[in-house]
């Protein structure tokens, strides 16, 4: 069993995530996004699907992008 670096529970399903070279483990899907999913530069929500990137941050969607200047980016119709 390992514990989960988020909330500490000491799980016997628990997962690694190998993350640029860093091994995280996690008891859940909830708690690995919590510390490794990338957050929205206008909403601060995080990104659990692919996101859009433009000049280094991301964002959840092109709405918010336009929001901070990018007009250049679309979400898929």
């Amino acid at each position: 069993m390992a514990v989960c670096e988020v909330c500490g529970n000491d799980y016997e399903m628990s997962f690694e995530v190998v993350r640029d070279g860093e091994t995280h483990v996690f008891d859940s899907l909830e708690c690995a996004a919590e510390r490794i999913a990338p957050v929205c530069a206008h909403c601060g929500c995080r990104i659990l699907g692919h996101g859009l990137q433009a000049d280094g941050q991301m964002f959840c969607c092109a709405h918010c992008a336009r929001l901070k200047g990018e007009s250049g980016l679309v979400d898929h119709k």
